[in-house]
């Protein structure tokens, strides 16, 4: 054997050690990532946000396919996110849990946990006072992705409507308040009908919006026909549309399709608490 063989020999040699090497080290990490994913999901389950979020946060960087290590850390900071509350702390738990919900979606963009988790988190945070109308809508942009992937889904259909609804109520409200600012001795109390100016000013800017948000919860019961937290706000719907009805029989008539949903509701919820109890 010449000598070039030999060092050649020599070079394969020390490359195969170094690939066994690789591959034993790669090999080591994906269980110590999934020894610290189990770790993390007892922490998680025992109600150690924190402590699961660090293991969470160690699997992820030891293995990085492991995809449950970055579901479950996104999962871990939404839990930890407290919806209403304005401190800078918790927004941040709320911004880092997008965040990682967000890698999740880079690596697969389909992926119905992150879509709806991203969804839910940002209805809650544009909850938070101020108040921020966009963040709703960016909300309902996930949720219209959740129905292009799984469209027989009721749950994001019942989201939409929902958005929908605190948007048209919002406005409905502030349209109220600014009328009495103005007609101190005309007010308009909450359940009266709005004044002609003000229904045509409300009509305008959400008639598009409520339409929306009745179709998709009609979509939604009709998917699950005993959905009553979505006949709950179909009704609520049916009362804002009620407020832009230029007739008294229009608007008495939507009132009555919202009044006969509330007693569906109840219906449902009896029937309910009438079915005996499944024992484990």
């Amino acid at each position: 054997m010449t000598d070039a063989s030999v060092r050649m020999a020599r070079r394969s040699a020390a490359l195969a050690a170094l690939l066994i090497f690789a591959f034993a080290v790669s090999g080591c990490n994906k269980l110590k990532a999934r020894d610290l994913l189990n770790k993390g999901v007892t922490a998680f389950k025992a109600g150690q946000a924190d402590a699961a979020i660090e293991d969470f946060k160690r699997a992820k960087d030891l293995d990085p396919t492991l995809m449950n290590a970055r579901l479950y850390l996104a999962t871990a900071y939404a839990s930890s996110y407290i919806p209403g509350a304005p401190s800078p702390e918790n927004k941040a738990h709320g911004e880092q849990a997008i965040k990682e919900f967000q890698d999740v979606l880079s690596i697969d963009p389909n992926n119905l946990n992150a879509i709806d988790g991203i969804g839910s988190l940002l209805f809650q945070m544009a909850g938070t006072p101020p108040v921020n109308p966009q963040g709703f809508e960016e909300s309902k942009t996930y949720h219209e992705k959740h129905i292009q992937i799984r469209p027989d889904d009721p749950e994001p259909y019942y989201w939409i409507g929902v958005i929908d609804w605190t948007l048209a109520f919002r406005d409905n409200g502030e349209m109220r308040l600014d009328y009495n600012k103005n007609n101190i001795k005309k007010q308009v109390k909450q359940d009266d009908a709005l004044p002609p100016t003000v229904r045509t000013q409300f009509a305008t800017k959400d008639g598009q919006l409520i339409d929306e948000g009745i179709a998709d919860l009609q979509k939604a019961i009709s998917l699950r026909p005993d959905y009553d937290d979505a006949m709950a706000y179909l009704n609520l719907l049916y009362r804002q549309k009620a407020d832009m009805a230029e007739t008294t029989a229009e608007r008495d008539e939507l009132r009555k399709k919202a009044d006969d949903l509330v007693e569906k509701v109840k219906e449902i919820k009896q029937k309910r608490l009438e079915q005996p109890q499944q024992t484990s």
